[in-house]
């Protein structure tokens, strides 16, 4: 199986580096391109893959192609692919770009081909991403089952249909920005009470990282632990009051909501179409 990448930024990147670690490709059979080139050239140095020189030679080599660029180059490259995927008997092409649709995706790539929309996110660099999978409805469960393989190389998957892509973007494809400004606010307290500031930022993201480990090995309302954290007339308790009167719980979800509807509004014609 041979993979391309149109896009090799941080994310693209990531996800190469998951699936070779993984096993899923050899270096030799996972292609990267990107304008200018010279992020292809550098991880082809370093990995052993191969630099494209643009994304109608990523279309002809690959079994599975990422679109790992952002939504506004899509007019762009969309002209300069689809020529190549016309060529192509079925393969499978993936974008991880927020609000292009399937229907979008198949006017500018073709409807031939299985097309699935991802979102993962950032901490795909860590191997830990959380990656929501779309595939059209014509897309087989083998088809399918290629790309949750790969991207369960740097993380965990789920399928959700694509009604709730906006929703993924907000919970999970953006959110990694609201956490590290939960390790930084709580960081900056730590300081303010005169732990350094090495310190704080150590003690604060393993304590995020020990309750997001407890939330998913457990299986427990999230609420429960909590209450569990809180004992009568303590120093939690306490802490838990004030994030509450300074509306905490309530600026996180008007937040997703706004990501979620940024994420709408992306989508081509979304103007147009009354969508903002």
């Amino acid at each position: 199986m041979k993979i391309g990448f149109i896009g090799c930024g941080n994310m693209g990147s990531a996800m190469i580096r998951g699936i070779l670690k993984k096993g899923e490709a050899r270096p030799r059979d996972v292609m990267a391109v990107c304008a200018g080139g010279r992020r292809a050239r550098e991880l082809a140095d370093e990995l052993g893959i191969l630099a494209g020189k643009d994304g109608a030679e990523a279309a002809a080599f690959a079994d599975v192609l990422f679109l790992a660029i952002k939504p506004q180059q899509f007019s762009a490259a969309a002209p300069l692919v689809r020529p190549a995927l016309d060529q192509r008997d079925r393969i499978t092409v993936v974008s991880m770009a927020p609000g292009y649709t399937l229907e979008a995706l198949g006017d500018l790539f073709g409807e031939k081909h299985a097309l699935i929309r991802i979102m993962p996110n950032t901490p795909a660099m860590a191997g830990e991403a959380m990656t929501g999978i779309c595939p059209a409805a014509d897309v087989s469960a083998e088809e399918t089952a290629v790309v949750e393989t790969l991207c369960r190389s740097f993380g965990e998957t789920e399928i959700v249909p694509e009604k709730l892509l906006d929703v993924v973007t907000a919970v999970s494809g953006s959110s990694p920005a609201y956490v590290y400004m939960l390790i930084e606010a709580m960081a900056d307290g730590a300081v303010l009470e005169g732990m350094s500031r090495a310190q704080a930022y150590r003690f604060a993201a393993q304590a995020v990282l020990g309750s997001a480990r407890m939330v998913l090995d457990t299986g427990i309302h999230p609420g429960e632990l909590k209450d569990r954290v809180c004992s009568p007339g303590g120093t939690t308790i306490e802490a838990v009051r004030v994030l509450e009167e300074k509306g905490f719980r309530s600026a996180v979800i008007e937040a997703e909501h706004a990501c979620a509807a940024k994420s709408r509004a992306m989508a081509p014609g979304s103007e147009k179409n009354g969508k903002h």
